[in-house]
This record gives C-alpha cells, sequence and structure tokens, in this order.
C-alpha cells in the first residue's frame, strides 16, 4: 500500500513564521456493507500504541498550542475566573447511614476531595437525628475520621477516578475502586478503617460500583466484556483469592447492559438488565448470616415484557410488595411517559395484579421512586422541569387490597393529587429550575433534594415527608456572583421538520444572559445541545459559564429531539430513522436566535460534546453558514464506522440508540447520510476545536482525529489567518492522559474548561468582559 499525503487548504499561501498543520499520511482501506463500498484514508489512526499515531496527535497538539498560544492571557484570565467564584475549600451536606454521617471536604490547592465521616447520634428524636451536623471549613469535628484522602491515592499518577466506595454495614471496612488510567477499568480495593491498613484483597479490571452484602464478608462486583460492556455480577468473599470469585450473573446479549442496587431496607439486592428500549430485572435476597451462600437471583420481570422498568421493593403491611415504574400497561398498550404501579412481589408475574398507582399522563414524565419507612418519593418532569411528589406509604394499602380495576376506576383530580392517594410537590418560585431526589434513607424523616437554575446557586435541602415543610441545608457560596445581574427566558423556534403527526413541533430553548444586555442584534451567541439517549439538559448554574455571560454572549441550550426533555415522545422523534431532526432541531434553533433580535448572525458559536459531538459535527456539515465556531468535546463523530463494528467498545449496546447498520441497510443508508467524519463538504467551515482523550473508552480519540484530518483537507476556506483576525483554523487537542470526561482534578479540568471558552471568546470577538 502507497502512502500519500496532502497539503492542507491555505498552507501554501501561509506566511513562513505562521503555524502548519500536521498533514496526515493517507492510506486507504475499503469496506463495503449492502452494497455500498467506503474507502477510508484515515482509519490507521486507530492503531493506539503505534508510535506514528502517537507521534501524528502529539502534532496536533503542539500545532493546537501554537495556534492558540495568543489566547493564554484570556485562558489565565477565565481560569481566574472559575477560581474566584469557587470557594475552594468546602464541604458536602453529610449524608447518614446506619451510625454515621458521610461526607467530603476540598481544601484550597488540592485537586480532589477527601471522604470523611463523623459519628451520628441516637436520642430517640427522630427530626433531630436526622438533622446533618454542621460541617464548617477547616473545622475538624469530635470523632472526624478520613475514609479515603483522594489527594493522597492520586499523588504521582497521571490520572485519578473513584468509581464507587460502599462502607461495610458494621462501619469497619471500605471497599473502593480507582482507575488511574481513564479507561474506566478499575481496581477493587479493600480497606480496614480501625487501622486504615489495606487489606490483601485486589480485584483487577472491574466495573463501576462495588456493595457489600448484608454480612460485611463478601463485596459484589461487575466485570467489563471484551467490548467494554458490563456483562457480569460477580461475589468476591473477603480472604480468598480473586481467581475464586464467583458469578453471580451473567448477560450473554451483547447489546444490553448490566448493573446491580441495593434496595431500601438492604435486604436484596436488584440486578438490572437493559438497554434504552426493553429491560430486564432479577432480586436477590440477601442472607444475613455469614457463611450462608449467596442464592441464585430469581426473576422478577422478564424481558419478554417487551418494556422499560425499574423497581422499588419494600414490605407493606407484612407483605413484600413492589412499585414499579413502567412504560406498557397491562393489556401492552404502550404508556411512553410512564406508569407507577404497585404490585405484591408473589404476583408480579400476573400483569393484572397490577394496581396503577400513577396513571399515564401525556404531559407528565414519571422517571423513578425511592421508599422510605413513611413515604415514598416519584421522580417526575413536568414541562421540561424535573420535579418531586411525595406521599404517604400509608396510602398504598388500599390500592394494595383493591380489586383489580378499582383503583384506576376512581379517577384523577388535579396535578398533585392522583389515582388513589394525593402528593405534594414543593414549591418554587422560579420558572426554570431542576429539582432531583438525590437521597432517602429508610429510617429518615427527610427526604434529600438537589435545586439549582441556570443563575441559582446549587441548593441542598431537607424536606420533612409528613410535614412536607423544607429545610435549606446548604446553598453553594459563589462569590462575585449575583443572580439580579442575568435573566433566564424560555423561548419556542419552530422546526423545519415535522413531528409524528406531520406539524411542525415547537422546540424549547434555555436563553441565559445578562440583564443589561440590549436587543440590538449585536451581541455574540453560544447555542449548546446534546440530544440522544433521552438526556435532558437541566438547569444548572455553571460556574464557568459566567465568564462567557460577562463577556455578553447570549447563552442558549437548544432542547433539540432525542433529549428527555418533553417526554419519551420527544427522545423518540429524535432516535434512529428519526435522528436527523436533532440536527435540524439545532439549526432551526440557531435560526430562531438570529431572527430573535439579540445576536449578531456572524458571532454564533455552537458547542456539544459526547453524543452532542455528533451533532455539533452534523450542524457544521448542514449549515456551515450559520457558525463562527464550534466546539466538539469527545465528539462522536465517525459513528458508523463505530457501529459497523461490534468488536468495538460498546458499539453494540448503541443499536438501540441509532439502529444496526449491520443487518438494516435502511438504517445503513440513513446514518451515512448523516454522520459528520462520511459527509465533510468542500465548503467554508466554521473554526473547530475538537477536544478527546487517548484513553476514552467511549468514543475513541480516533475519531476526531480523523473528522480534523478529512475537514483539513476539504474545507475551502483559509485556514492560516489567526483565528482573533478572523481566520477558521480546525484544531485538535488530545489529552494524552484522560478519559471520557478529560483529565482528572479539578484544577485542571478548570485549565481545560478555560482553553475551550478562550478559543469560543476568540473567535466571538467577545475577549472583554462589560461589567468592568
Amino acid at each position: 500500500m502507497t502512502e500519500t499525503t496532502q497539503q492542507p487548504s491555505g498552507a501554501a499561501d501561509a506566511p513562513s513564521d505562521r503555524p502548519v498543520p500536521p498533514v496526515a499520511a493517507t492510506k486507504p482501506v475499503t469496506r463495503t456493507h449492502h452494497g455500498d463500498t467506503f474507502t477510508d484514508d484515515f482509519e490507521w489512526m486507530r492503531q493506539k500504541t503505534s508510535q506514528e499515531v502517537l507521534d501524528h496527535l502529539n502534532a496536533e497538539n503542539a500545532y493546537t498550542e501554537a495556534v492558540t498560544a495568543d489566547q493564554e492571557a484570556l485562558r489565565e484570565a477565565i481560569y481566574a475566573e472559575i477560581k474566584a467564584h469557587t470557594v475552594e475549600t468546602d464541604q458536602s451536606v453529610p449524608v447518614r447511614r446506619d451510625g454515621w454521617w458521610y461526607f467530603a471536604r476540598t481544601e484550597e490547592g488540592k485537586q480532589y476531595a477527601v471522604q470523611c465521616r463523623v459519628p451520628a447520634q441516637d436520642t430517640g428524636d427522630r427530626l433531630a437525628d436526622w438533622t446533618p451536623p454542621a460541617i464548617e471549613p477547616g473545622v475538624r469535628l469530635d470523632g472526624e475520621q478520613v475514609l479515603l484522602d483522594v489527594n493522597a491515592e492520586a499523588e504521582g499518577k497521571p490520572f485519578f477516578s473513584l468509581g464507587g466506595m460502599h462502607v461495610s454495614p458494621d462501619g469497619t471496612l471500605l471497599a473502593y475502586a480507582v482507575d488511574n488510567a481513564g479507561d474506566e477499568r478499575f481496581t477493587l480495593r479493600i480497606r480496614d478503617l480501625r487501622t486504615g491498613q489495606e487489606l490483601d484483597d485486589v480485584v483487577e479490571d472491574i466495573a463501576y460500583d462495588v456493595r457489600f452484602d448484608r454480612t460485611g464478608t463478601r463485596v459484589f462486583y461487575t466485570q467489563w466484556d471484551a467490548s467494554w460492556r458490563p456483562y457480569r455480577v460477580m461475589v468476591h468473599t473477603l480472604g480468598t483469592d480473586p481467581a475464586d470469585d464467583v458469578m453471580l450473573f451473567e448477560e450473554g446479549d451483547p447489546g444490553m447492559w448490566t448493573g446491580f442496587e441495593g434496595v431500601a431496607d438492604r435486604t436484596q439486592l436488584l440486578i438490572g438488565v437493559g438497554n434504552s428500549e426493553v429491560s430486564e430485572t432479577w432480586v436477590v435476597d440477601l442472607p444475613a448470616e455469614e457463611g450462608v451462600q449467596v442464592p441464585a437471583p430469581r426473576l422478577l420481570i422478564p424481558r419478554t415484557e417487551a418494556m422499560l422498568a425499574s423497581v422499588e421493593p419494600f414490605d407493606l403491611d407484612g407483605r413484600r410488595h413492589l412499585l414499579i415504574v413502567h412504560n406498557r400497561d397491562a393489556d401492552g398498550a404502550a404508556a411512553p411517559n410512564g406508569v407507577l404501579s404497585l404490585v405484591a412481589e408473589d404476583e408480579v408475574a400476573d400483569r393484572t395484579a397490577w394496581r396503577a398507582v400513577l396513571p399515564h399522563r401525556a404531559e407528565v414524565k414519571v422517571d423513578g421512586v425511592m421508599v422510605t419507612s413513611t413515604h415514598i418519593a416519584v421522580s417526575a418532569r413536568r414541562e421540561t422541569t424535573p420535579r418531586v411528589l411525595i406521599g404517604a406509604l400509608a396510602d398504598l394499602a388500599p390500592i394494595a387490597a383493591a380489586e383489580a380495576g378499582e383503583a384506576e376506576a376512581r379517577g384523577e383530580a388535579e396535578a398533585g393529587a392522583v389515582v388513589g392517594m394525593a402528593f405534594t410537590e414543593p414549591e418554587f418560585d422560579e420558572e426554570l429550575y431542576a429539582c432531583h431526589l438525590t437521597w432517602a434513607s429508610w429510617e429518615s424523616p427527610f427526604l434529600r433534594l438537589a435545586y439549582t437554575s441556570w443563575i441559582t446557586p446549587a441548593r441542598v435541602l431537607d424536606v420533612e415527608a409528613e410535614t412536607g415543610e423544607v429545610h435549606l441545608r446548604r446553598e453553594v457560596e459563589v462569590p462575585g456572583h449575583d443572580p439580579e445581574d442575568y435573566v433566564v427566558e424560555r423561548q419556542w423556534a419552530t422546526s423545519s421538520e415535522p413531528g409524528p403527526d406531520g406539524q411542525p413541533v415547537q422546540i424549547p430553548l434555555s436563553v441565559i444572559r445578562r440583564k443589561d444586555l440590549v436587543q440590538d442584534g449585536t451581541n455574540p451567541c453560544l447555542v449548546y445541545g446534546y440530544g440522544s439517549y433521552e438526556m435532558s439538559m437541566d438547569p444548572v448554574l455553571g460556574v464557568a459559564r459566567l465568564s462567557l455571560l460577562d463577556r455578553g454572549v447570549v447563552y442558549v441550550v437548544a432542547h433539540v429531539r432525542g433529549g428527555g426533555e418533553l417526554g419519551r415522545g420527544w427522545y423518540e422523534d429524535g432516535k434512529k430513522l428519526a435522528k436527523a431532526k436533532s440536527f435540524t432541531d439545532f439549526v432551526d434553533a440557531t435560526r430562531h436566535m438570529v431572527d430573535s433580535g439579540w445576536v449578531d448572525p456572524a458571532r454564533i458559536a455552537c458547542h456539544g460534546g459526547s453524543a452532542g459531538g455528533l451533532l455539533m459535527g452534523a450542524v457544521v456539515n448542514l449549515a456551515p453558514e450559520l457558525y463562527r465556531a464550534c466546539l466538539a468535546v469527545v465528539p462522536f463523530v465517525d459513528a458508523l464506522t463505530s457501529i459497523l463494528d461490534p468488536d468495538l467498545p460498546l458499539s453494540a449496546l448503541e443499536w438501540e440508540e441509532w439502529g444496526n447498520p449491520i443487518e438494516d441497510q435502511t438504517v445503513y443508508e440513513y446514518m451515512k447520510a448523516y454522520t459528520p467524519y462520511q459527509n465533510v463538504r468542500e465548503v467554508d467551515y466554521p473554526a473547530i476545536a475538537a477536544v478527546t482523550s487517548l484513553n476514552d473508552t467511549r468514543v475513541l480519540y480516533v475519531e476526531p482525529a480523523k473528522w480534523v484530518a478529512q475537514l483539513r483537507r476539504t474545507v475551502t476556506n483559509d485556514q492560516s489567518t489567526p483565528l482573533a483576525e478572523g481566520g477558521s483554523p480546525i484544531l485538535l487537542r488530545t489529552e494524552m492522559d484522560g478519559g471520557h470526561g478529560g483529565a482528572s482534578g479539578r484544577y485542571q479540568g478548570w485549565k481545560d474548561t478555560a482553553w475551550e471558552y478562550a478559543f469560543v471568546l476568540t473567535a466571538l470577538g467577545a475577549t472583554e468582559r462589560i461589567d468592568g
């Protein structure tokens, strides 16, 4: 095979003192599917251990560093602003488990948190005993212990990630999982908290999450398969050789993901198997005594039911019951936004025995449920906003006792009062916010909520389940930030592509800006989007985003189809053979902002990461003229190549999101028509920064590397003019020690964000703060 090279566009006329981008060798390879042959000149970059590949990535990094060297002062300013808006010595709100309060401390100058605990009190006053202690920066409490100083664990290592930690029921042992490469393959270790010594138990190459059993003598963990899919649940007995660990469960379908979780009263372990379209649930009854073998899992809800279901077991009137959130009614009819049902565990196989607690609603999405000894809490979404509904456990008793059909026949009251029982919902004074249920202990009288908005700092709230009274436990301090300086608006863009009924849909936009901006069509704008996997881009105050807003940028979140903001239908109308609607929605959102009079059409940038990076690649192919710059972080831009290879990490799991192009020619042709790498055109592209990580196992570095090489030889506009002077360079920046989330450590994370935002602000000509 003969190697050839090509001169990048604009390089021949570039002044001799300006950086010249690396020229990627072309080594054509072909693949054929469904009678269609594609020639890939850059597939050789997939050889991660090849010195040629490493040299190329390092050359790209050097070029990127040279091209953006003039942004260093701006990067330093943004980094300083993030730092100034952050209380570096801080602490979390404690969470109680058994006789201890668990929390984390962060200290100024340190990259990672320190995991701590302090003894709890049991006075007989439930409210007092479950009210978390006040933790002050730098002040140690009586009896405070350090469980894990992550800074010490990470010292001398290029990367550090904690993949889970769990304390034994008697509080004496800590199981934790660490990753020092960024590839999400963790090592399980056990620490004796009485002595601080590590036990000899070390298990390599595990997946996320670890958990002790009820006796504290065994640890559950999951294993990856060769394609980076968690597929086995394993049991390790302390003091034994990991080679003798017992396989509790194995899932053979490459399109299904496996995980586990404990139940509220800790008597069982749930094993969940599934993907975006179907699930299966197994239960393990955990022995209470040492030496008793862990029994085989029992099947609760088989995948043959062809539905998604999540399960919460608990005891009601002395009988084991299940609360189930599911998306199919008893007769098999679709209930895409979810139904909450109640059934006795021993009757779960009889669908006619399932009693509706929350029936299906077109305007409300039911996402999940938690249970305590006295109450249930439902996570729901209405009008794009995540909310929490609270009801009394006792109110389930008449529903459980009802004959089939009686509960459903009782009818609905207004929002907040539903079939068979009443729910309350905490109220807030902002229109666009996010309220998430984060913790519910079986014994606690409180439910822990997380509240935030686009401009309000995060709050930790404890709600008294019995009375509904809300207790503010903490509001994150953001020095120098005044929410009154900013405005958040909900705007709606009209889609160019119709919904399932053939009519245009309204695309929700969250628009954040400084209050003092003028609607004169001169403001810079950054449009952000994701639009996949039913993930919702919910409100959150991003401290780094303030550096954009304070330079006059109108920040827009386009809640495009493929996300979950408007319920299951919003997701399903933006996946598989409707995926392109995510792209057109984003373009329509951008054009809406142009027409709004708020932004300068020549000063718009777009931003997305991972599947949102696919969105970016597709958008700049579709409408490159709309954008001055594009920031694509770990972008999934060679989607068809990846999904055609079932041996690549996670490929088979992706078939439920995008379709299976191996078996289905229609899917193949549809994906080929939008996959960014295969649809780069000979047009003027915006300035592009593709950011990736060498050890990313979710979106391999090779995808943006190939994309950048293809863009460079195809783009028709000048590549040599500096970004600050109106040029549109195509850049690749690879973190050589990071994973899907980039480098580890909060300070390095701030630096990475500062680099990305400096690129965008330079392209938009918005480098100066407008607030002085």
